[in-house]
């Protein structure tokens, strides 16, 4: 049962109970509708569940993968639909020093830190309040929370009017520490379950990428993508482009814009999908966006209706500072400071062509 209903420039905004984690709390399952889309978020990991709109037969289509159930999210281990801190991505060897001293985080992926640690961002339950056209949800991450200084509040909202979602970070630390905030859904814009995303096209508008090790962290060098499977300038059909990669598929930093540069809104990627007619854009402030391909989906999970999500099932395009930008004094400034206010702003449009 809905238990408030709010509605604001056609948007709806409505929230019920959706389960109990036992030990932690009740998850809430917030609804946000425009008359084109419907999108549902998680009070944990402010999750975005599911987000679905029409493609050119008219029928709506849910385009992010997830679970049914609160089980299948509590046990997740792959951040579906999620927002991932204190630090998104990759941190080398999960150390950094900052003031003189050195932090050691647990590492979660092979020699590394990856999205905040073994209990980010994405394991909370957050507090949710309505506000206009959407939801904004809160959490305060503690002093030493995963190994990192400082306490920090963070916020983030979800805001619908039309065909765009605007996703708002902020926080605000007492201390000085490393901060990377994103939202990591996969999508499919042939509906989430299909086998692959082959048939779709993308492009993202990076003049420049990072190469990465073996481990994916960056080398420190910032390549130009002209001659490479990495121009995405124009649109190009992802599947062949996959096959000219070495490696498993894209899990990769495009630049947006240069070190030093102003974080100003930019228009960062648009995928396409022919056959449905589908397309998302992105627009954000941040200088990079990880494109990932679901390359570590393995066909191990079971996720809606039953689905099972496999390699290259799917896309991310987490707009982010450049991963391992703590260890990479060249890399865009990732610290937040006492009396600073770290702002990310990221726009999804859904469309049809």
């Amino acid at each position: 049962m809905f238990c408030s209903c709010a509605r604001s420039k056609m948007t709806q905004v409505s929230h019920h109970p959706w389960g109990e984690w036992p030990g932690q709390g009740t998850v809430d399952l917030w609804v946000v509708q425009s008359p084109q889309v419907k999108v549902e978020v998680l009070t944990l990991g402010a999750i975005i569940r599911s987000v679905s709109y029409r493609g050119n037969d008219g029928q709506m289509e849910d385009v992010v993968l997830g679970y049914d159930n609160l089980e299948g999210y509590v046990s997740d281990k792959r951040y579906l639909g999620a927002v991932v801190g204190r630090v998104a991505n990759r941190i080398a060897k999960g150390r950094f020093v900052l003031e003189g001293k050195e932090y050691q985080l647990d590492l979660n992926n092979g020699p590394n830190a990856l999205h905040g640690g073994l209990r980010g961002f994405n394991k909370a339950i957050w507090l949710a309040a309505a506000v206009e056209g959407g939801v904004q949800l809160s959490l305060t991450s503690p002093d030493g929370d995963q190994g990192y200084p400082g306490e920090v509040q963070v916020s983030v909202s979800y805001t619908l009017q039309g065909e765009e979602l605007t996703v708002e970070y902020q926080a605000q630390a007492n201390k000085t520490t490393p901060i990377n905030l994103t939202n990591h859904s996969y999508f499919n814009l042939a509906g989430q379950g299909v086998a692959d995303i082959y048939d779709h096209q993308v492009s993202i508008t990076a003049q420049s990428y990072l190469p990465v090790d073996d481990t994916s962290i960056p080398t420190g060098e910032i390549r130009e993508v002209k001659d490479t499977p990495f121009d995405l300038r124009e649109p190009v059909l992802i599947g062949p482009r996959l096959k000219e990669l070495q490696g498993p598929g894209f899990d990769h930093n495009f630049c947006l814009s240069s070190p030093g540069g102003p974080w100003t809104e930019k228009r960062a990627a648009r995928v396409c999908h022919p056959a449905s007619g589908r397309v998302l854009e992105v627009s954000t402030n941040q200088p990079g966006v990880q494109f990932y391909t679901a390359n570590f989906l393995d066909g191990s999970i079971a996720g809606k209706c039953g689905c099972r999500y496999r390699k290259h099932s799917s896309f991310c395009l987490e707009t982010q500072n450049w991963p391992d930008a703590v260890n990479q004094p060249s890399f865009p400034d990732c610290l937040l400071r006492p009396g600073e206010n770290y702002h990310h702003i990221t726009r999804y449009t859904f469309t049809t062509v």
